[in-house]
């Protein structure tokens, strides 16, 4: 057997995992990953909870962006996939599909707005089918987003995500096509606007990878209002922050306390849809945003969007997501951490700046410019694992799962005051 050609009979260990990775799969990724002392290999996983291969338990707040809202391998999902394996496989993208017709029937009946429901392999993917289809619908091509914004690492996705993500080489956007202006900023939004030439405003409902700040009242309504006076289409981009995580099914909804609830002309949502056990992610289009879907079938085509068995288990996502009782724990869970990091911010002024919470999307933001990342290595030796904010490293972001019990609340609010009391006083380094 080449030296280089792992026997499969054995399984790997942690090191050698790490060593294969980092010579064939992420190099960079492994090295920073190692060099904050974090290196985990995922073995066993239930609920909220993850084990390395050695054996290391952590409670997991990161989720994988919101992939296991509702925990690693629910039964109950599980079950549905098992089920669906008997008698299904992807389908054929061409033909009409009783799992495609059911989840997109449920889909459009729960989003404010919608007349179509379009399927994706990921949230990239599905953010890329929102920009063509308003480009389609305006004649238009240009595209406002925010700094700080990430909505995927696909073509037209990755140009009106963040700079920092979009490097020359990688980016598709040709000059002028994509505009970024400040989070929060609606005479920046009106400026853009102001020519008449924009296809679509492309908005997280709360921007993830720069560590979930929280908008002012009215901004997203405010948002609704300038598209609608020029034309342009308004995107929402509910990837990461859909279902469930806000105390409602969308964030939009969340926005709309006090105001009118911005229906937006396109909603994206991805990973929790999934269940975390089959990839699925979908565009839900207005009647005008998807009136191309009445011309041409084949406009958009994805071989892997929809497949039939991820369809079945995104019906029973929702399911389990918009039950009396889940919406019950989430609004229980919301007020604990509210109360536990309002305690823990009013204890540690020197080392935490400000808790961005809305709902279950929770961002910690410390006085020191890596905090977030010296958050991150410290829960890992505490066991817990949460990710720093990728475009702004002093923050650190909280995901709790929709159905985290009360005992692993109190358990990751206790850990999370034993990391921050590690942090340098004062931003210093």
């Amino acid at each position: 057997m080449p030296e280089t050609q792992h026997d499969t009979s054995r399984p790997l260990s942690r090191e050698a995992a790490l060593e294969l990775a980092e010579r064939h799969l992420c190099p960079d990724r492994v090295r920073t990953l190692r060099a904050l002392g974090v290196d985990i290999v995922m073995g066993r996983r239930e609920g909220y909870r993850i084990w390395d291969v050695d054996g290391r338990e952590f409670l997991d707040l990161h989720l994988n962006g919101g992939v296991y809202n509702l925990g690693h391998r629910h039964p109950e999902l599980l079950a549905v996939l098992v089920q669906a394996l008997e008698s299904l496989d992807i389908g054929n993208h061409h033909f009409p599909s009783v799992e495609r017709a059911l989840l997109a029937e449920q889909l459009v009946g729960l989003t404010p707005g919608a007349q179509y429901a379009v399927f994706a392999s990921g949230g990239g993917e599905a953010v890329d089918l929102a920009i063509k289809s308003a480009r389609r619908a305006t004649g238009r091509t240009k595209v406002v987003s925010v700094t700080g914004g990430y909505h995927g690492h696909t073509g037209l996705a990755l140009a009106a995500g963040d700079e920092r993500a979009a490097s020359a080489f990688f980016s598709p956007g040709a000059p002028g096509e994509f505009a970024h202006v400040a989070y929060d900023d609606l005479d920046a939004i009106e400026r853009e606007l102001s020519a008449g030439d924009v296809a679509a405003v492309v908005l997280e409902s709360v921007p993830a990878t720069v560590g979930f700040p929280v908008a002012s009242p009215g901004y997203l309504a405010g948002v609704r209002a300038l598209c609608d006076a020029s034309g342009a289409l308004y995107v929402a981009d509910e990837v990461q922050t859909g279902l469930g995580r806000t105390g409602h099914l969308w964030a939009i909804q969340a926005a709309g306390a006090g105001h009118d609830v911005p229906v937006p002309d396109v909603l994206v949502c991805g990973k929790g849809l999934s269940g975390g056990l089959y990839p699925i992610a979908a565009t839900m289009l207005s009647e005008r945003a998807g009136r191309w879907l009445e011309d041409d079938g084949w406009s958009h085509v994805s071989t892997f969007g929809g497949s039939e068995i991820g369809c079945r288990v995104a019906r029973a996502v929702l399911d389990l997501t918009t039950r009396d009782s889940t919406r019950a724990r989430v609004d229980s869970l919301i007020g604990r951490f509210a109360s536990g990091l309002t305690t823990l911010v009013e204890a540690n002024p020197e080392r935490l700046a400000e808790v961005r919470q809305t709902g279950l999307v929770i961002g910690l933001r410390t006085t020191h410019p890596q905090g977030g990342m010296l958050l991150t290595r410290e829960l890992h030796r505490l066991g817990v694992w949460a990710m720093f904010a990728g475009f702004d490293p002093s923050c650190l972001q909280i995901k709790p799962g929709l159905l985290l019990d009360d005992a692993s609340a109190d358990l990751a609010l206790e850990r999370l005051g034993a990391a921050v009391a590690s942090l340098p006083a004062g931003g210093a380094s």
